[in-house]
Parts: C-alpha cells; sequence; structure tokens
C-alpha cells in the first residue's frame, strides 16, 4: 500500500516538476517576456484602480480617500448630455466604416502583394504602403490638410479638371467622415497587410502547385486556397479591431478636425480629451472612458462567441 501512495504522490508531482523544467530549460526566453509583462501590468492593469474616479466626487488634493462617492451621478450626467450622445453617435459610425476598411483593405493588400511576381517591384511597393505607418498623425495630418487645400491642394485640381468647384473640404461635414476612412485606410493598411503576408507564407506550397496542376486560375487559387488557409489569422484580426470599436482615432481626428465638422466628427476620445484636459473634469472624464471599456470588452466576447459558432475558432 505504502508503494502504491507514493507511486501516486508521484505522479501529482510529475506535471508540476515537467512544467519546472520546461521553465529552466528556456529561462532565457521567460526573461526576455518579463519587460513586456511588466509593461503590461503597468500600464494595463495598475491603472484600472483609477476607473473608481468615475464613481466619485473627484479632487485631486484631497484624492481618493478623502474624494465623496458619487455613485452613478456622472453616468447619468452623460447621457443627458446632448453632446456626449453625438460624440458616441458619431464614435459608432466613424468605428464602423473603419472597421470595414481597415478589414478588408489589409486583406487585398496582401492577396495583391502575394502575387506581384517581380521582386524589385514587389520591395518597392512594400516599402511605400509602409512608409505612411511611420509617419506621426501631426504630420500626416499636415499632408492632408496640403491635399485638400482649395488653392494648392492636388484633389481640387482634380476637381477643376473634371469641371467641378474646388472647396476646402476639411470644413465640408458632408465629406469629413469619409476623409477620416480613407486617409486612415491609407495609413495603416501597409502595416495591417503584413500579419496576412506573413500568413500567406506560412502555407503549404505544395497545395498551390497541385492547384496549378488541376488548371487553376489565380482568382481560383485565392479563394480556394489562400483565403482558406489564412481564415484564422482573419478571425483573430478581425475580433481585435472589433475591440477597439470605440475608438475612433483621437490622434487623427484631433489633427484633421475644427469647429465646422464637430457635428459630425466629435468623437467619444476627443469629448474625454476635452472634458478630462481642457474643463479637468476628471470624475466625468472617468465616466466616458469607462462606458467606452465595456462596451469594447462586449464586442469582443461577443465576436469571439460569433466566430466559434461560425468558424470553431476564436482568440479564448
Amino acid at each position: 500500500m505504502e508503494l502504491v501512495t507514493v507511486s501516486r504522490a508521484e505522479q501529482r508531482e510529475q506535471p508540476l516538476s515537467r512544467q519546472l523544467r520546461r521553465v529552466w530549460k528556456y529561462k532565457w526566453l521567460y526573461a526576455m517576456l518579463l519587460p513586456a509583462l511588466a509593461w503590461v501590468i503597468l500600464f494595463d492593469y495598475l491603472p484600472l484602480y483609477g476607473i473608481s474616479i468615475a464613481f466619485m466626487d473627484y479632487n485631486v488634493i484631497q484624492g481618493f480617500s478623502g474624494s465623496h462617492w458619487a455613485g452613478l451621478t456622472y453616468f447619468r450626467t452623460l447621457f443627458e448630455s446632448e453632446m456626449f450622445v453625438n460624440a458616441f453617435k458619431n464614435t459608432l459610425i466613424i468605428s464602423l466604416y473603419k472597421l470595414i476598411s481597415g478589414f478588408l483593405c489589409p486583406i487585398l493588400l496582401a492577396l495583391a502583394l502575394n502575387e506581384i511576381r517581380v521582386v524589385w517591384f514587389k520591395k518597392t511597393l512594400q516599402t511605400a504602403v509602409y512608409l505612411p505607418r511611420f509617419v506621426s498623425w501631426v504630420v500626416y495630418g499636415g499632408i492632408i490638410a496640403l491635399l485638400l487645400s482649395p488653392e494648392t491642394g492636388i484633389v481640387n485640381k482634380v476637381i477643376e479638371w473634371f469641371g467641378g468647384k474646388p472647396a476646402y473640404l476639411l470644413v465640408e461635414p458632408a465629406y469629413f467622415r469619409t476623409i477620416l476612412v480613407v486617409t486612415d485606410a491609407m495609413k495603416e493598411m501597409g502595416w495591417a497587410a503584413i500579419i496576412y503576408m506573413a500568413a500567406i507564407a506560412g502555407l503549404n506550397p505544395e497545395v498551390y502547385e497541385a492547384a496549378i496542376v488541376d488548371g487553376a486560375s489565380r482568382l481560383r487559387r485565392i479563394r480556394h486556397v489562400t483565403l482558406p488557409g489564412i481564415t484564422s489569422t482573419i478571425i483573430v484580426i478581425f475580433i481585435l479591431r472589433v475591440g477597439y470599436l470605440m475608438s475612433a482615432g483621437l490622434d487623427q481626428v484631433i489633427n484633421l478636425y475644427n469647429p465646422m465638422v464637430f457635428e459630425v466628427g466629435d468623437i467619444l476620445d476627443t469629448y474625454i480629451y476635452r472634458i478630462g484636459i481642457e474643463q479637468f473634469s476628471l470624475s466625468l472624464a472617468a465616466a466616458a472612458d469607462v462606458i467606452k471599456g465595456i462596451i469594447g470588452f462586449a464586442m469582443v466576447l461577443l465576436a469571439n462567441h460569433l466566430a466559434k459558432r461560425i468558424n470553431d475558432s476564436g482568440i479564448f
């Protein structure tokens, strides 16, 4: 009986010992992971304590302990504010447009680049579409303003060439959301396409060879080989993008919008910036940010659930 008992104890200890041996074997890889883990804890988890500001009549001098509890007062104030409701609506509209364009454009770009056989042209084109990602929105916004200028902008020159009248498009509410979506796609799709190109590069080339032998055209190979092969990557990227549905791009909007387009361009991020930084109403800004976070988290759970139902794959 004693021998059996020891044997079972050893069996219970084996998974732990195997895990410890594995950690020790890859100790340097785990050591390299520590800075990233520390960054996530420091900037993603510790700040969560600040959510309590949304439920307090927060005073900077008195701090968390000295501030009075306000409950849901600031949340009620938000939903009674026309500016918040308008910013919420604009955020949903702009984010949905960006979700569609920012999701489809990188896939189409990656598929197109994968079909280019001239190496020097492919590398040149890749570099050209990647570069905007490394330019800040301050600089990129200035370039957009110059391109859309009614006097010297190339866009208005083209409009004039087709017989139209030049206009300062950045102050036209009818065009502002379109400008946001198009310029965001132009700036980010090259960088986002890298993930899909890496997934395509990992596909088995023998499958392509078999498709060519069977007489499949390029479009058929894309449809029946490439896209099914990167489906899991597409789903993961889509779920992650859905999590940012309530973040329509503070850097972009704050560098492009103006009082003429507040009605269609003011989003939750700019609203929080004005309320929290300019007006120093920290509790109200925190309440708006909590709403953003809750909706984003709920959208990730919903998207992951739907992905598992449709394709039996998700991020968790």
